[in-house]
């Protein structure tokens, strides 16, 4: 079924970071067929993430929160484009039965994973079984189901800007080239997965006695940039908030990629800089973390479980900061190991 194949699309329709982790899925469909015009089907905000990709040859946007005509408008443009490009493959990984329907009503050969309800095991070609404890394997089990063998499988995360969008950042901030700095996105979409805002002031100004310049980053939401300027008024030193909602999602890119660690939550920034493979620490509270915990081996991981018992998925709470319960000294530590381990102590005690 899937021998020949010169166009392909690929849908995944949720968040920023979710998409990001969709990349191995990407390059291992690149690797096998190299000369296949691979398409995107995602949330028209999401493509932000991936622009710079050079292995994707198009997006179609799906737009959010627009009201029923408006979306029903959408999807039908939206299947009319589709449907001339005949794909040879169509790979879903979202859950979205709106999704499943329109692939089906495409008419082509598609794979996504399997379900309990038979009817959206029906929609597709062929359906197979998730497997694999983190995002990144179950994402990549479903080319098993297309006779992809383990050794085919790409597991790196890629993500790529532009150099442009590096050196906007340079011309805003000339110092920034020169300077040993640390990127803190302490903000998330939801309450559960921040941090108490003391105790990133306190990292903050253990960062400056150590001589680093901080870059406080937060998205563009008012909330999330009232966020960062009530940490930043608690330091004892403030950290530069020039950037702080300002930068689209590949300068931001660009900025943690020359960072010396970045610092943050459960959220989209954190898997850019495991894409990127700068050293981070990341904080996970009432988190499946095994799940989404950063793919990357230079990333040192504080889950609030090992300090308090954190509840189920059915009992969250998501007006909770379950995060609370990591003492300060604990990411100041894991702070200092991995500069330490990564040389950046030694040279700001050389600097």
């Amino acid at each position: 079924m899937f021998d020949k194949v010169d166009r392909i699309l690929i849908c995944k329709l949720k968040f920023y970071g979710d998409v990001l982790l969709i990349t191995p899925v990407i390059t291992s469909i690149r690797a096998r067929y190299p000369h296949a015009k691979i398409d995107l089907l995602l949330y028209k905000d999401t493509k932000a993430i991936l622009a710079a990709n050079k292995d994707i040859n198009d997006f179609y946007l799906i737009e959010k929160n627009k009201g029923l005509l408006t979306t029903i408008k959408n999807y039908l443009t939206v299947h009319q484009l589709l449907k001339k490009n005949r794909y040879d493959l169509i790979v879903n990984l979202t859950e979205q039965w709106p999704i499943g329907a329109l692939i089906a009503s495409l008419h082509r050969p598609s794979i996504a994973f399997e379900r309990e309800k038979k009817l959206w095991n029906n929609l597709f070609s062929r359906v197979t079984p998730m497997t694999g404890t983190h995002i990144v394997e179950q994402n990549l089990s479903i080319l098993k189901g297309i006779g992809f063998s383990e050794t085919e499988l790409k597991k790196e995360i890629r993500l790529y800007y532009r150099q442009d969008d590096y050196q906007r950042l340079v011309s805003q901030l000339p110092s920034l080239s020169s300077q040993k700095y640390v990127v803190i996105q302490p903000t998330a979409r939801q309450e559960f997965k921040c941090w108490d805002m003391e105790k990133f002031a306190h990292v903050i100004d253990h960062l400056h006695r150590l001589g680093l310049h901080v870059y406080l980053t937060c998205g563009p939401a008012l909330n999330e940039q009232q966020q960062v300027q009530k940490i930043a008024a608690l330091c004892k030193s403030a950290p530069d908030l020039t950037l702080a909602g300002k930068t689209t999602f590949l300068q931001l890119a660009a900025l943690i990629d020359h960072a010396v660690l970045y610092i943050g939550v459960d959220s989209a920034p954190m898997h850019m800089a495991a894409a990127l493979g700068t050293p981070q620490v990341c904080l996970f509270g009432a988190t499946k973390y095994q799940q989404w915990q950063p793919w990357s081996d230079k990333a040192v991981l504080i889950w609030a479980g090992d300090f308090h018992p954190m509840p189920s998925r059915d009992e969250l709470d998501r007006s909770k900061k379950y995060l609370t319960w990591i003492p300060e000294q604990a990411v100041i530590d894991a702070i200092d190991t991995v500069l330490h381990d990564n040389g950046t102590d030694k040279d700001n005690e050389t600097a």
